[in-house]
């Protein structure tokens, strides 16, 4: 989980690296008439693509929906938490509803730039517990579709299952990981910081920097089951670089070469009608400030 890479020259420098990615922007406004999102979800399951995946100017990311959110909401872009472009938040330190014009590259299916979307505000970001950052941007769901035929990618409002078939989608590189969810750590330490039940991948997951934010993609329901966001390079034990799995007894494992996602299961509890973030919501475990 290095620092986010600055451009795509530093970006081959770290080639060797965890994760962290992004991109440019411009927006998409067309009146919206719809009342439902269509998502390449829906009904029979499309293979894996880049449809629906962003680049950062050093990250990768996701157009993404809840379950409820509708067309006319505005549409928001999954991240992780280090990296905001306001660099990377302390332990304990969640940062919400502050303003932006991040700009994000939109991707087609094979991974070419379809045109740019920009934020108006990131909505919450995060590095306690999990390792996530969600931005609106200045447009919706159905003025994206219009404009760009790209339908979000939904986030899964239920636990991922161990064993699955899942891929590792980075708008960044331009490149698909396969694997499977090798299992979950109870807790996962990386140097300052900790993650709590934290997907592990099986080793073809081999992520590197750039990958940071890339949506975790189950293959059978084509569904966001976590986000990806780090990997052991070398083998030390819980520093940066080198996230370690600490057990309900505190035994700690090292796993070198080994990646690891933050589940997304729990954020849709935390956003109501119109994607709207509250934190005090029945069910919304999320950090608060």
């Amino acid at each position: 989980m290095k620092k986010p890479l600055i451009g795509t020259a530093a970006a081959l420098l770290f080639a060797g690296a965890t994760a962290l990615a992004g991109a440019p922007a411009a927006t998409a406004s067309t009146a919206a008439t719809s009342t439902t999102v269509t998502s390449p979800q829906a009904g029979k399951v499309a293979a894996v693509t880049f449809a629906g995946t962003v680049a950062l100017s050093n990250c990768s990311g996701s157009l993404v929906r809840f379950p409820a959110s509708t067309a006319n909401d505005p549409a928001l872009v999954l991240s992780n938490g280090h990296c905001l472009e306001s660099g990377m938040p302390g332990p304990g330190q969640v940062v919400t509803n502050q303003a932006s014009s991040r700009s994000f590259t939109l991707l087609n299916a094979s991974g070419g730039s379809l045109g740019t979307v920009k934020a108006s505000k990131m909505v919450y970001g995060t590095m306690t517990d999990t390792d996530v950052s969600i931005y609106q941007l200045n447009t919706t769901y159905a003025a994206i579709q219009s404009r760009y035929g790209i339908a979000p990618l939904t986030v899964a409002a239920t636990h991922p299952v161990q064993g699955s078939s899942i891929k590792v989608v980075s708008g960044y590189w331009k490149k698909i990981y396969s694997c499977s969810a090798d299992g979950f750590a109870y807790r996962l330490k990386e140097a300052d910081w900790t993650f709590k039940d934290s997907l592990r991948y099986t080793s073809t997951c081999n992520v590197i920097g750039g990958t940071s934010g890339s949506p975790v993609v189950d293959a059978t329901s084509g569904q966001v089951v976590a986000v990806n966001n780090t990997i052991n390079e070398s083998g030390q034990r819980c520093t940066l670089d080198n996230p370690c799995e600490v057990d309900q007894n505190g035994a700690v494992t090292v796993r070198q070469g080994i990646g690891y996602a933050q589940e997304t299961y729990i954020i849709p509890a935390c956003f109501g009608a119109g994607n709207k973030l509250d934190l005090t919501r029945a069910g919304c475990t999320l950090p608060r400030p």
